[in-house]
């Protein structure tokens, strides 16, 4: 491998950008407001978490299969940009599936069939740092990427908020399909990838079969943390996915309105991640895994239950603007998330064997994509039920579920140990 140039760290990560724009817009604010538009009103969120769950599902299976495809290719143009090249081409044709839907099951197809396309790119994408940037310099590479994906987060929920809340829904699926062209187009032209000259012996269905082959009894600490990731994140879930209906239920507002609203909570939530994620991982070093990711725990677990008690009103102006209670907790939460993403990923870097550990790693997707199926699957139906019995209340079950969640991930970091050492006892 090659010292990379200062400009290398941007063009090997630049697509990160592009798709975390694709996944906190599309998941957050544009498909409540199309499943809105298309279900009746007492059964939105279950069609929602359905939807968003079967989608996960989808996503859970293709991104490592994918990604296992990539490392076998063999083709002239390098292992990874032939599939981030053919994920996009997919993504644009299941976004206009998805911008023309004029029913549920329509919008529902396409939403699918864009977790298979847009995951055929993540799972080769996530092949380009450990390809193309030597391991003394990685930590730069990746530090450039959770910057772009921060930025892609704050930027998606904004203008796409912004489209939606003015009722122009294709100028927001349109701007992800514009970001999605432009960033494969730099990724493919800028990126230099070898040609794998490694023809592989092994038969690609034996290969694929052998992914979620984890030995738990081995390393019982990282089964721990996987569970203990898994109701966290759908702690942090609960909150997030079905803010657009908490906020047009509590100031009365129709989906595309609450959207702009529920954009701005996301925004607030993720500028909470970039402030304190980057010290977060810094700082495990001084004091330890587990009391910064009980810390992330306890602070979600807070910051959902002061959810149970927003009205929508404002608390204060800065500068003229308004500062309503929901952004306000929602700050909180952020703070959470941002400990949480640092500090729990260099505790899973820990316990995972290190000559597995691309495997291990890929593997800890069952948490974070588990925890959106889970959230899919039952907050939706969950907030449908209660509001049946009274309005509003299903918001209520909603964020106690949060906050439970929360609680239990917390309570499961007990099991988990601190140090490497004590983690690869049991292993001998």
């Amino acid at each position: 491998m090659r010292r990379p140039r200062a400009i290398d760290y941007l063009t090997i990560n630049v697509y990160w950008f592009a798709l975390s724009y694709l996944a906190n817009s599309m998941g957050v604010l544009i498909q409540p407001v199309l499943v809105a538009a298309l279900v009746p009103e007492a059964v939105k969120g279950t069609a929602l978490g359905v939807m968003n769950a079967l989608g996960l599902v989808v996503a859970i299976i293709i991104q490592p299969v994918m990604g296992a495809v990539s490392d076998r290719s063999t083709s002239r143009w390098g292992r990874r940009r032939p599939y981030i090249l053919l994920g996009t081409g997919l993504d644009l044709l299941f976004l206009t599936m998805i911008g023309l839907a004029g029913n549920y099951w329509f919008l529902f197809a396409g939403v699918l069939l864009l977790q298979f396309a847009s995951n055929t790119a993540h799972g080769p994408l996530q092949g380009l740092i450990p390809d193309l940037v030597p391991e003394e310099r990685r930590g730069r590479a990746v530090g450039v990427k959770q910057v772009l994906e921060i930025l892609g987060m704050i930027a998606g929920y904004l203008v796409s908020g912004y489209f939606l809340a003015q009722g122009h829904t294709w100028l927001a699926v349109g701007s992800i399909m514009a970001l999605l062209a432009l960033a494969v187009v730099f990724t493919v032209s800028l990126v230099r990838e070898e040609p794998s000259k490694e023809v592989p012996t092994e038969p690609l269905l034996g290969y694929l079969l052998r992914i979620f082959n984890i030995d738990i009894r081995r390393y019982p600490d990282f089964a721990w943390w996987v569970v203990s990731r898994l109701f966290i994140l759908l702690g942090m879930n609960l909150v997030r996915n079905y803010a657009v209906y908490y906020f047009g239920y509590l100031r009365g507002l129709p989906e595309a309105e609450a959207a702009g609203w529920a954009s701005v909570l996301m925004a607030v939530i993720a500028v909470g991640i970039a402030i304190v994620s980057y010290p977060a991982g810094h700082l495990t070093d001084r004091v330890g895994r587990k009391p910064l990711n009980i810390l992330s725990g306890m602070l979600g677990a807070f910051g959902a239950f002061l959810f149970l008690f927003a009205k929508g009103q404002t608390l204060f102006l800065v500068a003229g603007l308004e500062v309503i209670d929901l952004l306000a907790y929602g700050a909180v939460i952020g703070l959470s998330a941002g400990i949480f993403l640092s500090a729990n990923w260099v505790w899973a870097i820990d316990l995972v064997p290190q000559e597995e550990a691309g495997r291990y790693l890929g593997v800890s997707n069952l948490a974070t994509a588990g925890a959106g199926v889970v959230a899919g699957l039952g907050g939706g139906p969950l907030i449908d039920i209660f509001n049946a019995l009274r309005p509003g209340l299903g918001y209520t079950a909603l964020y106690l579920a949060a906050v439970l969640a929360f609680i239990v991930g917390t309570v499961l970091l007990v099991k988990v140990r601190e140090t490497r050492e004590a983690a690869f006892a049991v292993a001998g």
